[in-house]
């Protein structure tokens, strides 16, 4: 028996590999002068990366982006959903490298933009990025955490926006591996409050696992009465650095083999390739994989098919 082959085959019969999550705008932009900020702490690398986002020039993002999909494309990726940076920084040039990339590779592979936005939504230069943004991207992107002490006013935001656009939302939540964070709880109670329930998905939800098992299955609860999908990003979590936090005995990664069971869909993707964020992270899809169902002692074979093709369409609204 190859558990390998018979994952691979069953996904190549599902039409072939989603990467529902990544930051191909951002690819291949690691160098001798930035590595050093490798080491940096999460919300540090949020800004760090603002000198090379003014600095780049569409061309520049369209050939990191073009890379990364031919790559995907290799693999044998049908789909692929990406955030872009949209703020003062970088300003519309990441949206214009996007528009290039769908008009060139769009016939070679299914293509899902979301707008990132690492500068919040509340604050009015940040706003006025993310409004000029809506008409372009497919899905509504967020990120709680920039707007620390007002995530319920940035989540209200993003989800009457995407209600009324009738788009799809992906929202960054619980990237700490830490009990103090209930992101994946507030977003799902969201959802519910705006009527959003099967049009919004999680993005990581890392630290439920950190909390212990009584609340997670109260979130897991939570989750299916608002139909939240969870999108899992393996190697892009696994090496969050270890604390004296106590906390229930876990990998710093999607609590995947308990989500499924629990009825909740799960999807995944690679995130960061090759920057600041993951210096090391090529892109394999089957590496990320790996990483899940060894790291979640999850051997499904079917289900880990699932997750990495037809749950990956769902959350990116394609129907095949």
């Amino acid at each position: 028996m190859d558990p390998k082959q018979l994952v691979l085959d069953k996904i190549k019969s599902y039409g072939g590999w989603v990467n529902t999550h990544a930051h191909l705008d951002r690819a291949y932009t690691l160098n001798q002068e930035n590595f050093q900020y490798t080491y940096s702490y999460l919300k540090e690398k949020w800004h760090l990366v603002d000198e090379m986002k003014k600095a780049a020039t569409v061309d520049d993002i369209y050939r990191r982006m073009v890379k990364a999909t031919e790559m995907l494309i290799a693999q044998g990726a049908q789909a692929m959903g990406t955030f872009v940076d949209v703020d003062e920084k970088i300003e519309d040039k990441a949206l214009k490298a996007a528009i290039k990339l769908r008009e060139n590779y769009g016939k070679d592979i299914e293509i899902r933009f979301s707008n990132q936005v690492l500068k919040g939504v509340i604050d009015p230069k940040a706003r006025y990025w993310f409004d000029m943004s809506i008409d372009f991207v497919d899905i509504i992107g967020g990120l709680p955490a920039k707007d620390f002490g007002r995530e319920d006013e940035h989540l209200d935001i993003l989800l009457s926006t995407a209600k009324k656009f009738n788009k799809l939302v992906h929202v960054h939540v619980d990237q700490f591996n830490t009990d103090d964070e209930r992101e994946t709880e507030q977003l799902a109670r969201k959802t519910i409050e705006h009527g959003m329930q099967g049009k919004v998905s999680a993005i990581h939800c890392i630290s439920l696992a950190a909390h212990p098992k009584k609340y997670r299955s109260e979130v897991y609860k939570l989750m299916r009465e608002a139909d939240l999908i969870a999108i899992s990003c393996p190697t892009a979590w696994i090496d969050h650095n270890r604390t004296e936090r106590l906390a229930p005995s876990h990998n710093a990664i999607t609590p995947v083999d308990e989500m499924v069971p629990e009825g909740i869909t799960v999807a995944f993707g690679t995130d960061n390739i090759c920057d600041i964020y993951k210096p090391f992270s090529d892109g394999d899809l089957w590496t990320e994989l790996r990483v899940m169902l060894e790291a979640c002692h999850f051997y499904d074979i079917d289900q880990l098919a699932r997750i990495a093709t037809v749950n990956g369409l769902k959350a990116l609204g394609i129907n095949k």
